[in-house]
């Protein structure tokens, strides 16, 4: 099936990219590695203001491979999920869409990524900026369970793509009784586990043939899966391999993040930030190695079956 027109799905062979950020990312087969931890990992990780993040995107287009000789791109801990906005706006600019042929995401999360910050962008407001895009059709953000969309959060949440159909929260036991009564709940869909949200998710993808980025964030999975910097959801690997699945064909970018690292900020505003925002970014060496080994294996195993179902 083709993936639109003006935009083409990613080569199965195509090999990965490591934007190597804080180092935790183990070795993949065939992938491009950009040693990036000392020039960028302070001033990136967590969040940036728009001056910084436009220095790193010019970093990217001089540095990475053309977007039509690499496959998915793997970001490091949550905390850099925000670079996918980047690699969001490659994407538009190589495949060509616009807003008469736009690109659909897909995003696997625990969090919405739609939460209000004023410094710039970070790790949880990045699907506000790419839903803001013209070239973009929809966000789906789907595995939340945190209490980021429920009604104690719900004022820090942005609602103008929620109202203008941009962007659907798909979370497992969330209270979004809230966005009922604000007129939004066309934008929630909550189920009582993981079996029957996927389910659900990807009848609607499958039966919707537009060309797809995907973004991966490993926090959506329960900690059993893999341990990640996060507060964790409930998905399990079969649930990733049925939305990978129901998008064959059609994914034409790719993102994981969600590795587990261990830093210290600088900076006592983000150490400020991250603390309240319950993350644990400090890890003892032995935890550290033993989770970090899970996550090479699971990241191996995805990069298998999105070269399968491609």
């Amino acid at each position: 099936m083709r993936a639109g027109a003006g935009a083409s799905p990613r080569a199965a062979a195509a090999p990965p990219v490591v934007l190597d950020l804080d180092r935790s990312v183990g070795p993949l087969a065939g992938e491009r590695r950009l040693a990036l931890a000392d020039d960028w990992q302070e001033a990136i990780r967590f969040g940036c203001g728009m001056p910084r993040m436009r220095a790193f995107r010019a970093m990217l287009d001089a540095r990475m491979p053309a977007f039509a000789d690499h496959g998915t791109v793997f970001l490091g801990s949550g905390d850099f999920h925000h670079l996918s906005w980047p690699l969001v706006l490659r994407c538009i600019a190589a495949q060509g869409f616009t807003a008469a042929r736009p690109l659909r995401i897909v995003v696997l999360d625990n969090h919405p990524d739609n939460m209000r910050f004023p410094f710039g962008i970070h790790c949880g407001s990045w699907v506000r900026h790419a839903a803001l895009l013209p070239q973009v059709a929809h966000i789906h953000v789907a595995g939340i369970t945190s209490g980021d969309i429920g009604p104690g959060h719900a004022w820090e949440n942005y609602l103008a793509p929620l109202r203008r159909g941009k962007l659907s929260y798909w979370s497992i036991g969330a209270d979004t009784r809230w966005a009922r009564v604000l007129g939004l709940g066309h934008a929630f869909h909550d189920f009582s586990d993981g079996d029957a949200l996927v389910a659900a998710l990807c009848a609607q993808l499958a039966a919707d043939p537009r060309p797809t980025y995907l973004s991966i964030d490993k926090d959506a999975f329960a900690p059993d899966v893999v341990r990640t910097n996060w507060d964790q959801g409930v998905l399990r690997a079969g649930h990733a391999d049925a939305v990978i699945g129901a998008l064959r064909g059609r994914v034409v970018g790719s993102d994981v993040t969600g590795e587990v690292s261990s830093y210290r900020y600088r900076t006592a505003w983000k150490r400020w930030l991250s603390a309240g925002d319950g993350q644990q970014t400090e890890i003892d060496a032995a935890s550290l190695r033993d989770w970090q080994g899970v996550q090479d294996a699971f990241n191996r195993w995805l990069l298998e079956r999105l070269a399968a179902r491609g």
